[in-house]
């Protein structure tokens, strides 16, 4: 018996200028949740990875619309932050020492699917 393969729409962010531990604050928010309630989530969260976040999701949803998924009816089936590459800097402390500074960049990764 095959079963019929569920149609996903994806989109992802890569080299966001932000690290992934503060993305992963926001996305844990809307993990599994419906499309309209993790957009209205998303508008109400006071963080700057909520943007990025929202703007990415945006994008999915348009992408599940090329591929004529009912978008009252997705839900969040995936989405992660992973490390990026990561700038390194250093700057010069007293006592002619000098401290590491790392520019942290995530991707990230968001996949929308239709319910049952």
């Amino acid at each position: 018996m095959a079963t019929a393969e569920k149609k996903e729409a994806r989109a992802i962010h890569r080299y966001a200028r932000i690290s992934p531990t503060k993305v992963r604050q926001v996305i844990n928010l809307i993990r599994g949740k419906d499309v309209g309630v993790a957009l209205a989530i998303l508008q109400e969260t006071n963080k700057r990875a909520a943007r990025i976040v929202e703007k990415l999701l945006k994008s999915a949803i348009a992408n599940a619309e090329m591929k004529d998924m009912d978008i009252d009816n997705l839900y969040i089936k995936e989405i992660r932050a992973e490390d990026g590459p990561m700038l390194k800097r250093y700057m010069p402390r007293a006592y002619g020492r000098a401290t590491m500074i790392r520019r942290r960049y995530s991707h990230i990764y968001i996949t929308l699917t239709e319910r049952d």
